[in-house]
């Protein structure tokens, strides 16, 4: 069992860090520091729009409406770090 909750810490290790580069990527385009003209860094900021969108759309439509601010990255990592949390607490 205990194997069983060091993959799952694992999994939830990956999808925290897909999610901070996410963010840290959103906020460099937003102030002009990474083009979306130059090839990799579309194909990386498609590839995680892709990744997470799923995640994110059922989180959005719960929210209520926020004015132009986005808090579905912020719940996402909150809801990864409470299933941090249960997963050191009930299997290991």
């Amino acid at each position: 069992m205990q194997s069983f909750g060091q993959i799952l810490l694992m999994v939830l290790e990956i999808a925290w860090f897909i999610l901070i580069a996410h963010i840290i990527m959103s906020w460099l385009i937003n102030f002009q520091v990474l083009n979306l003209r130059q090839p990799l860094v579309s194909q990386i900021w498609y590839g995680l729009n892709r990744l997470l969108e799923p995640i994110y759309g059922p989180i959005r439509r719960a929210l209520p409406a926020s004015g132009g601010l986005d808090f579905a990255p912020l719940i996402l990592l909150l809801a990864i770090y409470a299933a941090r949390i249960i997963v050191t607490n009930n299997f290991l």
